[in-house]
């Protein structure tokens, strides 16, 4: 009886889009094949939650999300993305590609009560990061 409480009041919503792109990567520092120039079409999913929905019963408009998130993909998309200047420093990893969608969309993606949650990446079948804040 006492479980029923513990949950009282923490129910959520939660909506994602997924798109792609394709982007070449190499993995500085690495010893194997991915040390070298190579492409992927990249997986991303994003993620978003609420505590309740709008009064036309969504948590957000997909058409809204789907247009944020190709925008931020339009600027990895067909890139050698180590040239790009959010990856200088750091290898396009899957996770370092998970944390800067987030961290782009973040701030964009403000909706009533709903935040971006996570990012998914995915490289290929079977293998993804996912980067979300707690």
């Amino acid at each position: 009886m006492n479980s029923i409480h513990l949950f009282h009041g923490e129910h959520m919503f939660e909506i994602g889009i997924k798109s792609h792109f394709c982007g070449a990567h190499k993995l500085n520092g690495y010893r194997g094949q991915c040390a070298s120039l190579h492409g992927h079409n990249w997986e991303v999913e994003i993620f978003l939650r609420a505590n309740k929905t709008g009064r036309t019963g969504m948590v957000a408009d997909f058409k809204d999300l789907k247009a944020g998130l190709n925008d931020c993909l339009q600027r990895l998309d067909h890139s050698d993305l180590n040239a790009l200047p959010a990856f200088k420093r750091k290898n396009p990893t899957a996770e370092n590609i998970a944390r800067h969608i987030f961290n782009e969309l973040y701030p964009r993606l403000k909706c009533g009560g709903c935040r971006l949650n996570s990012v998914r990446v995915s490289e290929s079948p079977g293998t993804f990061a996912i980067y979300s804040r707690r």
